[in-house]
């Protein structure tokens, strides 16, 4: 499998107010949050009028998710507790620490160069990305989409058609939407018209086209891997609201009748304020929000991303499957 890869793989951020996930228990409380982006900050303009989106950005953050369970009443850290977790963090996600077990060392397959789990965050001090609930915490999952989930069927290795989605170099959950940071290939591009927003993600790429035109989003019964996107603007913040998604690319566990609204805010020259909340009763018993800081790469480029050139690696997925039914049918 070949990944894409930005020339810049290291965010390097200001000093003060560095981004974090997690720290082990025993720390003491965070103070407030900090003022961390100016409210007076005006960002650049389009001739339109509009803010410029535009460029390459990357998510690749440090902080989780959801909120350890040992961080339950922590929302914030300390920015000595962010440091000391930045180091920690970075120095865990190390895969050219390699281990004793060579079975283990191959099962890791690639090293450090080809991961991007990100070394810092930017500023806000969160332990986790979700910012609603207040736990920071996916909701639980309804009864129906608890049942839903137990009766689908794994991927196998029957035919290509019964792999997974990404396995096919399909649908990647990461590249959304929503977008969230993954191991690896963590930037998107932005480009914008009077009428139309695209959105080009390393991991896949996938492009997004959103329209701006106040169209009507097509009838429930056209459904697309990664449903369908309309947006608008509210104030200086982009409002992208995606419909009609699939049954078979579920996020989290949600339904193909989740309704997902993501909000783009230029806060800073360099950071691009993501915000997505996801709107499912039939799957989760609330609504829940993500924030999520992506930072400007100034001068970069975005590679393709190929996933596998000419499915060789579904090759060798089918191919090792049926050497393995051939082994076991000699003992049978």
């Amino acid at each position: 499998m070949r990944r894409g890869r930005a020339v810049m793989k290291t965010l390097v951020l200001p000093s003060v107010g560095v981004c974090c996930g997690a720290l082990v228990s025993g720390l003491g409380h965070a103070q407030a949050p900090p003022e961390v982006f100016d409210p007076a900050y005006s960002p650049p303009r389009l001739p339109s009028g509009k803010p410029d989106l535009q460029g390459l950005w990357s998510n690749a953050l440090v902080t989780p998710l959801e909120r350890p369970a040992d961080l339950a009443d922590k929302a914030f850290l300390t920015e000595d507790e962010a440091r000391e977790y930045q180091a920690k963090r970075v120095e865990a996600l190390n895969r050219d620490s390699r281990p004793d077990d060579p079975e283990a060392d191959i099962l890791l397959a690639y090293n450090d160069f080809w991961w991007d789990s990100g070394t810092q965050g930017v500023r806000t001090l969160r332990t986790s990305l979700i910012v609603d609930p207040p736990d920071g915490r996916i909701p639980e999952l309804t009864e129906t989409a608890k049942a839903r989930l137990a009766a689908t069927p794994r991927p196998s290795a029957d035919g290509p058609e019964t792999q997974g989605l990404s396995t096919r170099c399909i649908y990647y959950a990461t590249a959304g939407p929503p977008m969230l940071p993954g191991s690896y290939n963590n930037h998107y591009q932005i480009v914008q018209t009077d009428d139309h927003v695209l959105i080009v993600n390393e991991m896949v790429h996938e492009t997004r086209i959103v329209p701006l035109d106040g169209r009507p989003f097509p009838p429930e019964t056209i459904r697309q891997w990664r449903g369908s996107s309309r947006g608008h603007w509210e104030g200086d913040t982009l409002v992208i609201e995606t419909r009609n998604r699939r049954a078979d690319t579920p996020l989290r566990g949600s339904s193909e009748n989740m309704r997902l609204t993501e909000r783009f805010t230029r806060v800073a020259d360099d950071v691009l304020l993501y915000e997505f909340t996801v709107d499912d009763a039939q799957a989760f018993t609330r609504p829940w929000t993500v924030e999520i800081t992506s930072l400007r790469v100034e001068d970069g480029l975005m590679y393709e991303y190929a996933c596998h050139e000419g499915n060789k690696s579904m090759y060798g997925i089918l191919g090792g499957a049926r050497a393995a039914e051939r082994e076991a049918a000699q003992w049978e």
